[in-house]
Order: C-alpha cells, then sequence, then structure tokens
C-alpha cells in the first residue's frame, strides 16, 4: 500500500534586522539544505513557497506560468503589514500588458539620455562633495552623499522639481517601511500618487478628458521633454497607457530609484571602508571599478527577506518539486547570488571575478529597468569620493554604527566618515 508524501514542513521566518553585510541565516540554510521551502512571514495568510537556487529562481522569474497578476486581490503571506505596489503597477503585471508598459519606460533609458544624465550626475556628486568639505570632518555620509545624491539623479530622471524632492523622498521612506504601518504607508501611497498624477496631467496632451485653459495650471508644459514623467504622459496620449497606469509607472522609479540606490551604495561604501585591502586594491587599479560595482551588487544582501510574489497558474516542477497552481511562490536573488554551484567561494568578495551573472538585478520580464542608472550611480560614488578624500575612513568603530530597523531594503541609519 502506498502513501503519499508527507508535505514539507512550513518555516516561519520573521527576517531579522541583520546588522552591517550579515546574511540572513535561515536563507543560507535553505540554499543548501532546503532550496524550494515552505514559508510564512508575518503578515497575510497562508505560506508561500521560497526558491533560493539561481537555476530555479531565474526558472520562475522568467516562466509565465508564475504570474505577478494573479496576487491582486489576494492576501499572500507577506513581510511588510501593507500591500506595497499601487493598482496598475508594472510589477504586477503579466506579459503582454507588463511588454507594452515597459517598451513605454524604455524611452526614458536610451543610451542619450543616460548620457545626459552622466554628465549632470557627475556636476551633482562634485558640488555634495564640495559641501561635505566645506562642513569638514567627522560627517555623515548617508546626509551628505547617498541621500541626496540619487534622490537628485531620480528627480532629474522623472522631471520632478527640486523644490519638491524632500517630499519625495518622505512618501518614499514611509511607502517602503515595514515599520511604518499601515495607515501611514496607505497615506503615503494616496499622496505620491496624486502628486504624480498632477504631474504626468501638466505634460503636454496627458489626459485630455481633464479640461485645460491655454494658460492655466494644467496648460502643457512640454515640447520634447525627455524626463520619465513627459515619456509617461506621451505613451498616456497614444493611448499605450492608462493614467493610472503611468501613475504606478512613476511611482514604482521614484522609489526604487532613490530608495534602492540609496541604501546600496552606502552599503557598497560600508563595505570598501570595513575592507581595506579591497579599498587598496581598487584606489590602486581605478578601471577596476565597474567590475568592483557588479562584484558588490552580487555580494551585498541589499534587502530583507524577498520582494512580490507569484502565483502559480497550474502545478509546476520546481528543482525536484511540484508547486501545486494556486500557490504563492517567491524567488530570493540574495540566494541566487550567493549559489556556489554558480559563483565559486560564493561568500567571499572578489573583485578578480571575471564572470558574474549576478541577479540583484532581477530575471526576466521584470529585470530592473533602472539597472543602468543605479551602476553608473555607484561607479561614479566609488571614484569620486575616495579621488576627493584619500583619507576616508570611519569616524566610530565599526560596532557603534546603527543600521536600519524594519526597512525592506536593508542600509545603514548613517555612515559617520573623517578623514
Amino acid at each position: 500500500m502506498s502513501t503519499a508524501p508527507a508535505s514539507p514542513a512550513v518555516h516561519f521566518w520573521n527576517p531579522p534586522d541583520l546588522p552591517g553585510l550579515d546574511f540572513d541565516p535561515l536563507l543560507a540554510r535553505l540554499l543548501h539544505e532546503e532550496p524550494v521551502a515552505r514559508v510564512r512571514l508575518p503578515n497575510g495568510e497562508g505560506y508561500a513557497w521560497l526558491v533560493t537556487r539561481y537555476e530555479d529562481v531565474r526558472f520562475v522569474s522568467a516562466d509565465p506560468r508564475f504570474s505577478r497578476r494573479a496576487v491582486v486581490g489576494r492576501s499572500v503571506t507577506r513581510v511588510a503589514p501593507h500591500f506595497i505596489p499601487m493598482d496598475g503597477a508594472i510589477g504586477l503585471a503579466d506579459p503582454p500588458d507588463h511588454t507594452r508598459m515597459r517598451r513605454v519606460v524604455a524611452g526614458a533609458f536610451t543610451a542619450r539620455g543616460m548620457r545626459r544624465l552622466g554628465e549632470r550626475a557627475q556636476r551633482v556628486i562634485d558640488g555634495l562633495l564640495d559641501e561635505l568639505e566645506r562642513h569638514g570632518p567627522p560627517a555623515d555620509l548617508m546626509a551628505h552623499l547617498n541621500r541626496p545624491f540619487p534622490l537628485a539623479m531620480v528627480g532629474e530622471l522623472m522631471g520632478v522639481p527640486r523644490d519638491d524632492w524632500p517630499r519625495m523622498a518622505h512618501w518614499s521612506d514611509t511607502i517602503i517601511s515595514a515599520g511604518a504601518g499601515r495607515s501611514a504607508s496607505e497615506q503615503a501611497k494616496a499622496e505620491i500618487a496624486e502628486y504624480f498624477t498632477a504631474l504626468i496631467r501638466r505634460r503636454c496632451g496627458a489626459a485630455p478628458a481633464v479640461p485645460r485653459q491655454a494658460d492655466g495650471p494644467d496648460a502643457c508644459e512640454e515640447t520634447g521633454r525627455t524626463d520619465l514623467a513627459s515619456v509617461l504622459a506621451r505613451g498616456v496620449d497614444t493611448g499605450a497607457l492608462d493614467l493610472e497606469e503611468a501613475v504606478g509607472l512613476a511611482v514604482l522609479v521614484q522609489i526604487s530609484g532613490a530608495h534602492a540606490v540609496r541604501n546600496n551604495s552606502a552599503n557598497m561604501v560600508y563595505a570598501l571602508l570595513t575592507r581595506p585591502a579591497h579599498l587598496a586594491r581598487l584606489r590602486a587599479e581605478p578601471a577596476l571599478v565597474p567590475r568592483a560595482v557588479e562584484e558588490l551588487l552580487r555580494y551585498i544582501p541589499h534587502r530583507n527577506a524577498v520582494g512580490l510574489s507569484r502565483i502559480a497558474l497550474e502545478d509546476v516542477p520546481v528543482g525536484g518539486v511540484t508547486i501545486p497552481a494556486g500557490d504563492a511562490v517567491y524567488v530570493s536573488y540574495l540566494t541566487a547570488n550567493r549559489d556556489p554551484d554558480v559563483f565559486a567561494d560564493p561568500d567571499r568578495l572578489d573583485f578578480d571575478r571575471a564572470t558574474n551573472p549576478h541577479v540583484a538585478f532581477g530575471y526576466g520580464p521584470h529585470y530592473c529597468p533602472g539597472s543602468a542608472l543605479a551602476r553608473m550611480e555607484s561607479g561614479i560614488i566609488l571614484r569620486s569620493l575616495w579621488d576627493r578624500f584619500p583619507g576616508l575612513r570611519l569616524a566610530v568603530p565599526e560596532e557603534q554604527l546603527r543600521w536600519q530597523r524594519g526597512a525592506l531594503i536593508r542600509g545603514p541609519e548613517e555612515l559617520p566618515i573623517e578623514w
């Protein structure tokens, strides 16, 4: 008499607030012992599958039988008490809708646009470093560089006026935090959506159903502008997007561009400040910066837990386990980047890693559209910071650094430095 195989145990996973670049111990254990596991997170309902090996992560991320759209309306187990993406967000779309929306966004990430932003980025960071030098040591690098620099860059990309950048920072921080609470986060989402709705409508012809006077506040503002708000507005004009989709795209790029790059660039600086041999190598070989950025992207655990889930649309075998139709699935890009079958000695930061197919920006249809901008910003920071301040070092013992709590994207609260 045969018996059905027992269902795997469900691991309760309440991701800890880890210091520095410590790797989540449960993630590490599941990667090596149970690469397709069931987990229950602090919020939402039920359980979800967690996929941790590199090849399985890429498979789930790219296979159309795993749907982001099917997550909408379901209380999937998750880290945050609130559901972060907005309705209509590209992160919750599947092809062909996702392909249609992404094609519009690509108009803001052309080679010409990136060159223009690169030139602007160097001027911005030089100005910030001038201010840091005038301030003198000790100083908080988060306040002087890692917060304002990505915020300025995504503001330039989006076409958000400088006076509104502080509001963008507040909304982004509130939305992306697991500790801010549902009410505050939902209010921030509503306010940032209202802001981008108005901004996109002010771009030429972007909301034909809304009456506009030629000289009124909704008058056409742009003739050939290339910022993302204008690109999205043209998408609405042509019917490639509806207004809700355009706003969802704007909010996604604004939050990820300001918040994720802020924290990950700070983590990169911290990694070098606490690894003198790596820093000395980078300073002696400036041409190594692009490869170092890629290795830091692979190595740094830039988030707590996982991002958005997917829903299996049918029974799908993954890594020797059949995931039933209707079940939620998470992938861990962090563990994929530490898979020993792909990366030799994966827990070592190695600037000589010539082949580095990391998935720090995701994989498949939802690969981060702003990856080129994030890479550019990180490289400019690593080149410019030590060119200006060759003796840059931590101003306090490493163990005294404070790390963000209740954050979905990991990073230091402050980064006290001197030179």
